[in-house]
């Protein structure tokens, strides 16, 4: 059989609509002794033929498994940072609280340990991590595991916080709802 069609083959049988988003090393292990350079051509042709689609660099949706579309760009940051501490905070959790008027489309912010960054996931949109100093000994208070998107939430107080220190426009706030809630 085809290389590409036991990729395709094996996808199948392992994803489903909690598991489908993919990293390079993911898989590799199901095609083991593929040289890196026929192994990533192989990974681009499934890709073009729409047997995969490519989210950004190194992270691939395999698109038949059903994976919930909202819930694709939480997954894909806390798989592309799953070794460095991160939280959902900024504008991301103020809009879903209420306190900011605009709810990003298609766009997550995320405080973390790592380098500050934005990760275009095409159709998917955008990730922006904004780094922190601050550790998660500091912090436990003021987060809460999100397991629907699989990573750490702040709180509002907490976002506002991130929101001054990374130096946000702050316009959009409503502070009658903020203090409401804080």
């Amino acid at each position: 059989m085809h290389p590409s069609r036991t990729l395709e083959r094996d996808l199948a049988a392992l994803a489903d609509e909690e598991h489908a988003l993919f990293t390079l090393a993911d898989l590799a292990a199901l095609l083991p002794g593929h040289p890196p350079g026929a192994f990533k051509t192989l990974v681009s042709r499934v890709a073009a033929n729409g047997g995969l689609e490519r989210l950004c660099r190194g992270l691939y949706l395999f698109p038949q498994a059903g994976y919930p579309a909202d819930l694709v760009l939480y997954h894909a940051a806390a798989r592309l940072r799953a070794n460095t501490f991160n939280y959902l905070s900024l504008e991301s959790v103020l809009s879903d609280a209420g306190v900011i008027s605009q709810v990003p489309m298609n766009w997550i912010t995320l405080m973390t340990a790592g380098r500050s960054g934005r990760i275009a996931c095409g159709r998917f949109g955008t990730i922006e991590f904004i780094h922190t100093c601050k550790t998660p000994e500091r912090l436990h208070e003021a987060l809460s595991y999100d397991p629907r998107c699989r990573l750490w939430r702040a709180s509002v107080a907490q976002a506002l916080e991130d929101m001054r220190d990374a130096r946000r426009n702050l316009d959009l706030i409503d502070w009658n709802a903020a203090h409401e809630l804080v």
